[in-house]
């Protein structure tokens, strides 16, 4: 996921130069309010992961989340999910299987979808070899057939979002992101920095902080908190990867410290914290979610 996040780097400034109404206003607060989301991916790779995931939303740790359909553990969020409808559900559409003994293929058939599938059967581990392997239609094919899976789980959905950023590594690929999201009425998470002009009617976030280094644990909350603190005037989101370090996850992530078990207790220590409470209102940080923002889309159905 990290690849395409470091690109986050332009500010909406262009569209308040030019007198546009900014995210902010369009959502009643000043245009010099700061709005953050906090954001969990991940949701159904594992138990560990939808546990915490769960504990985290029900302890206003985090506002919005998004699922990895194509993975074992979603049946299990796909249930929650669809019990809490007013919470913030998007996919974080899945085309590769970075793990070394945990894997999973595409929701249609392999004789359907032959590009996007390695020698052994499953997604690519990277998204180079995705990039270089994948047919554009069957990414597209297989891209609606995990948003329609999850919408006949009943799910309500308000986004979507690129697992590893693979969908954001070819301009063909984000093109079909965004065409496919508009027709599902859905706000498309997107970065700034492209190589294919943007989507202006859809949602552009200012900056997106994530965890990028192992850090000791002592010095998690202050990061977190400190990116918080630095924040300027616009739309931020910071995404998390919960878990509990159990051996479950630790089985999961085996050789793999970056994102691993104890990485993901440590984000989810941080936002079920005091800390980030204490920090989100010395700050003034306003939360908003992904529903709010696709309410502000004129392509926004309210099914």
């Amino acid at each position: 996921m990290k690849y395409m996040y470091f690109l986050l780097l332009a500010l909406l400034c262009t569209a308040r130069a030019t007198g546009q109404t900014t995210i902010a206003e369009k959502l009643g607060y000043g245009k010099d309010a700061t709005l953050l989301i906090i954001h969990a991916d991940d949701l159904g790779v594992a138990h560990s992961v939808d546990t915490a995931s769960i504990a985290a939303y029900e302890a206003h740790g985090i506002n919005s989340a998004s699922i990895m359909v194509p993975c074992p553990w979603f049946p299990e969020i796909a249930d929650y999910a669809r019990a809490r409808p007013e919470l913030d559900w998007g996919i974080h559409l899945t085309f590769t299987a970075e793990w070394e003994h945990y894997k999973w293929d595409g929701v249609l058939p392999a004789c359907d979808i032959p590009s996007l599938l390695d020698t052994t059967g499953y997604f690519y581990a990277s998204v180079a070899d995705f990039v270089a392997h994948a047919d554009p239609v069957e990414v597209e094919a297989e891209l609606r057939a995990q948003i329609d899976r999850a919408l006949a789980y009943g799910i309500r959905l308000t986004h979507l979002d690129s697992h590893m950023g693979s969908l954001y590594a070819a301009p063909v690929f984000t093109e079909i992101l965004q065409r496919v999201g508009r027709e599902y009425g859905l706000a498309v998470f997107q970065p700034s920095a492209l190589p294919i002009a943007l989507d202006s009617t859809n949602i552009i976030v200012d900056e997106v902080h994530m965890m990028n280094e192992i850090l000791p644990t002592d010095r998690w909350a202050t990061h977190y908190s400190d990116i918080i603190r630095n924040l300027p005037p616009g739309l931020h989101e910071i995404i998390v990867h919960l878990a509990f370090d159990d051996a479950e996850m630790r089985a999961v992530t085996v050789n793999h410290p970056a994102f691993g078990a104890a990485w993901r207790q440590n984000d989810f220590d941080y936002v079920t914290g005091e800390e980030l409470r204490a920090v989100l209102k010395s700050e003034g940080v306003h939360l908003v979610d992904w529903g709010d923002l696709q309410r502000t889309l004129p392509f926004y159905r309210a099914d």
